[in-house]
């Protein structure tokens, strides 16, 4: 018996050229913003070199403009990869634990969806191109885990917050299953990071959450190297 051909394998080379040229433009686009806003180009730089103490610096000089530099620095990590935490933490810092929680949120919600664009639009081939077996790999558990999959991502980022992404748009994932994976999954490592951040000067050894929050870490990086090591030998 003949097998069944994948919708998206079906679709017209005239489309797929469309959805491949807007992905396209849609990273020259944010790779363009980086490069040509000056205050953007600084704040990655910050970010991608880990200078939280900096990066919190120049967010807390330009007042409320420092909410829309967040912004732009979460959507820059759809195609930049640095420590998502650097961002979040100082969120935390300049605006306090519940507005920064809701920023960082509604933040990285609108990353994730950005970068499950860019794989929709430009597809299994061209990305397995560009990022490798690894990349290949992570497209297979996707379309095999669900949303315990999508899930388990989120809470324990394994691989870049981005890739995640590209894998769910690349292999069709329903959108809203990504979406409230994506909210669900990332809300506890984001809230970790957010109550660190908001009280990184008045953290206090004989305050439990400071124990709750220091013991996630150990954890959380062993889930890491297991989740890993897991994922070489598929």
């Amino acid at each position: 018996m003949e097998s069944e051909v994948p919708v998206q394998e079906r679709r017209p080379v005239r489309q797929v050229a469309i959805e491949v040229a807007l992905g396209l433009a849609a990273t020259g686009a944010i790779v363009a913003l980086i490069v040509l806003v000056p205050q953007l180009r600084h704040a990655v730089g910050l970010a991608l070199h880990g200078h939280f103490v900096l990066l919190r610096v120049y967010i807390r000089s330009l007042g409320a403009g420092g909410v829309a530099l967040l912004l732009g620095l979460m959507a820059a990590h759809a195609v930049v990869f640095y420590p998502s935490e650097v961002v979040t933490a100082t969120a935390a810092y300049v605006y306090g634990f519940f507005p920064a929680l809701i920023l960082v949120i509604a933040g990285w919600l609108l990353t994730a969806l950005l970068t499950y664009a860019l794989g929709l639009t430009l597809g299994s081939p061209l990305l397995r191109s560009l990022l490798g077996r690894r990349f290949s790999r992570l497209e297979l558990l996707v379309e095999s885990g669900g949303s315990s999959l999508l899930l388990a991502g989120r809470l324990i980022p394994v691989v870049p917050f981005a890739l995640l992404g590209y894998a769910a748009g690349a292999t069709h994932v329903n959108l809203w299953r990504f979406t409230w994976t994506t909210v669900v999954g990332y809300l506890p490592l984001n809230a970790l990071v957010v109550y660190l951040g908001a009280n990184a000067q008045t953290l206090s050894l004989g305050n439990p959450l400071t124990w709750i929050a220091v013991a996630f870490i150990p954890l959380l990086a062993a889930a890491h190297w297991f989740a890993n090591r897991r994922l070489r030998t598929l």
